[in-house]
């Protein structure tokens, strides 16, 4: 699917679908970070706003997406309940939105998944199933599928997961308008690409100038390698600590839906995604996992010489961590560069 061959989601639409979901979501904040800890390591003249989408129900962006799925449902559907692919926020928000629309939600997660997150998924009332890989985990759904009747959410895939990931560029740009501050630039993690498309399809209808950077982890690069090739591209395993952002390959809609919207794909590796984890605790007072803190190590290493003296926007994606995990990777490795 090329970029030009896609319907991208619109303003109204966008708009339309984020008062659709109401209260099932919620606006979540922004701030402006002031602070010489995070001066040190961008820039003096560097303005920084965050985006703090941790709050969001759930811990996570996730169900802005799965709602706008869900809710188009019909009544036969949703008795026969969903199904979806995971290593944690994913499943997170399916068994949510699953509870909150009276329905039943059966998720497949890899079984490295962090326990804390299967405990969650399963205190919200969904069915885990535990398999090798994600790889393996994709083949599963298909089977429940078929034999369950179940509809698949796709876990970053599609117009309708764009819709919702969109409205947190929306309310970004709207946010920061309120405050009368133009972003220079928005930073935002990328997995699939479902989010970092979403948000770029927003921010580029409202604001044009405003570059949108994709950050991805070294181990989990699928969408960068996409870029590259000019077509969407799969990875044969997911090595990174940010397993939340470890999507095996890219998809056809979300591939061109970045491709149409987003400036560029970075990378960044653990050592400086765990540096951000650290800086974040110190300077927003936020516990974030590896995955909330992709976009600020973006900023912090390829893009900090690019967007010295800028106002950048950064999206913080998710903070579904247990205290164990959280405090091992903050004392784990050391400097980069």
């Amino acid at each position: 699917m090329a970029p030009s061959e896609i319907e991208a989601p619109t303003i109204e639409a966008i708009r339309s679908n984020r008062a659709r979901l109401a209260d099932l979501i919620v606006t979540t904040p922004i701030r402006l970070i002031v602070d010489d800890a995070l001066a040190a390591v961008v820039d003096e003249g560097t303005s920084i706003w965050l985006k703090e989408e941790l709050f969001q129900r759930t811990g996570s962006f996730k169900p802005r997406g799965a709602l706008s799925v869900m809710l188009d449902l019909d009544a036969e559907a949703l008795k026969r309940g969903v199904t979806g692919v995971s290593a944690g926020n994913h499943a997170i928000s399916l068994g949510y939105s699953a509870r909150r629309l009276g329905t039943t939600a059966k998720v497949v997660m890899p079984k490295n998944a962090n326990p804390f997150r299967v405990q969650v998924c399963r205190e919200l009332g969904a069915t885990i199933e535990l398999v090798s890989n994600v790889h393996e985990a994709f083949a599963r759904v298909k089977e429940i599928e078929a034999t369950e009747g179940r509809t698949f959410v796709h876990p970053f895939e599609g117009p309708k997961t764009a819709l919702g990931t969109a409205s947190v560029g929306l309310e970004f740009i709207d946010q920061t308008r309120a405050e009368g501050v133009t972003l220079d630039a928005v930073i935002v993690a990328a997995g699939g690409g479902g989010l970092t498309g979403g948000v770029a399809c927003a921010v580029k209808q409202m604001s044009p100038n405003t570059a949108v950077y994709a950050v991805e982890p070294e181990g989990a690069d699928s969408l960068s390698r996409s870029f590259k090739a000019g077509s969407p591209q799969s990875i044969d395993a997911v090595r990174t600590i940010a397993d939340s952002l470890g999507a095996p390959r890219c998809e056809p809609y979300s591939y061109a839906l970045n491709r149409l919207f987003v400036d560029e794909v970075v990378l960044v590796n653990d050592d400086q995604i765990r540096q951000a984890m650290r800086l974040l605790f110190r300077t927003a007072k936020l516990a974030v996992e590896p995955a909330g803190a992709a976009a600020l190590a973006g900023l912090m290493y390829p893009l900090r010489a690019r967007l010295a003296g800028k106002t950048v926007g950064v999206v913080v994606c998710g903070a579904n961590i247990d205290p164990e995990t959280y405090a091992k990777q903050i004392t784990a490795g050391g400097g980069t560069e």
